[in-house]
């Protein structure tokens, strides 16, 4: 807001009892205990930012534009930014028990009770949860990933996919293929799980099954609500009101695009809204630009393009066997991706090789590729 030219007053809620803080180093060094958790906060806010921690918003009232919040103050806008995120998604009917890692409270809990622990079991094999096995299988830990799909396919593709779960083999972690789903167990405390094929348990239990996001509180509000709060191209959800990050469905003419729980989706969409909130007529369209990035099993992949990524790379630079290397994907049209396996190249560069998509609600298929 301040760098698109906003000089008024800007209050900041938060429901978490710590500064504004980043989430990539929670299931690496900060949970590993490398790192402590201080080393994962942002700089600190300017001082003409109001920022209010331990503060939960419970009801939106767009008509008089006000937030209701759980203290019972009501806090007038003349402009909202809703970026209320999502949480850790769980299995268990009984939340306190059972692991997430989330948060920079979860990282801590987690780190302290993998002092002790001598076997993991991590339930999902997204992003995260392959991450949390990798951190743990360094820190010495018997580690076994279970999942109802092979793990990082559906997200990444079966090649690249194929990739990271080998580098996971090699080093140590268990993968196994539970299609029916899982089942926690224990009766204080999480301990295992069931499921079709026998049961597993660990000393410690992770659940990384994905997240769902925080909009309980905007029930009733008017504002469209569609499993995330949908958006339009410019990331406005109603006059004076936007939305940014993992909170928000864009819709595209009669479509609606999924969510992009992604750091960088994160902080180009606060971009994009923050302009919409100030000139909503003479802002541009959110284009997105799709970078994603992973660190596991001594494999470091960042990568440029749409997910997942169908077919067989070409390799550009370096060597697979040696794990570095510059691979690219093509379609009848050109390149369309690009990833960096252990392989050093500047992201803008990276991205030169990939690809960003510009649509439109009147044509959807103008793609323009950068080579």
């Amino acid at each position: 807001m301040r760098l698109a030219g906003h000089d008024g007053p800007i209050t900041l809620l938060s429901e978490e009892n710590h500064q504004p803080y980043s989430r990539v180093p929670l299931s690496k060094t900060v949970l590993a205990g490398n790192d402590p958790t201080e080393r994962a906060m942002l700089p600190a806010a300017s001082g003409d930012i109001d920022v209010r921690l331990n503060t939960r918003a419970e009801r939106l009232d767009v008509t008089g534009r006000r937030v209701h919040l759980a203290d019972g103050e009501r806090l007038r806008y003349d402009g909202l930014v809703i970026a209320t995120g999502a949480r850790a998604r769980r299995l268990a009917g009984r939340p306190a028990g059972e692991a997430v890692l989330r948060t920079l409270d979860d990282a801590a809990l987690l780190a302290g009770r993998l002092a002790t622990a001598g076997s993991v079991l991590v339930v999902g094999g997204g992003f995260l949860g392959m991450e949390i096995a990798s951190t743990c299988r360094a820190l010495g830990k018997a580690v076994t990933v279970i999942d109802r799909d092979p793990p990082l396919v559906r997200l990444l593709g079966s090649w690249l996919a194929e990739l990271l779960t080998g580098a996971a083999l090699d080093h140590g972690i268990r993968l196994v293929h539970a299609p029916g789903g899982v089942t926690l167990t224990g009766t204080d405390s999480i301990d295992g799980v069931t499921h079709a094929a026998g049961a597993l348990t660990a000393d410690l239990v992770i659940s990384a099954v994905g997240d769902q996001p925080n909009i309980e509180w905007l029930q009733g509000s008017g504002l469209e609500l569609r499993g995330g709060v949908v958006v339009d191209e410019r990331c406005l959800a109603a006059p004076g009101i936007v939305a940014a990050g993992d909170v928000a469905i864009r819709r595209i003419g009669d479509l609606l695009q999924p969510r992009t729980p992604h750091w960088s989706n994160a902080v180009e969409q606060a971009r994009a809204a923050a302009r919409a909130l100030l000139d909503p007529d003479g802002c541009p369209a959110y284009q997105p630009d799709p970078y994603f990035w992973t660190e596991q099993s001594g494999l470091d992949v960042k990568i440029s393009g749409h997910l997942p990524l169908a077919g067989t790379p070409v390799v550009l630079d370096g060597s697979l066997p040696g794990r570095s290397a510059l691979v690219q994907w093509h379609d009848d049209r050109g390149p369309v991706a690009a990833a960096a396996i252990n392989y050093k190249i500047p992201v803008v560069r990276l991205k030169r090789f990939g690809y960003r998509a510009e649509t439109s609600t009147s044509d959807r298929s103008i793609v323009r590729y950068l080579r």
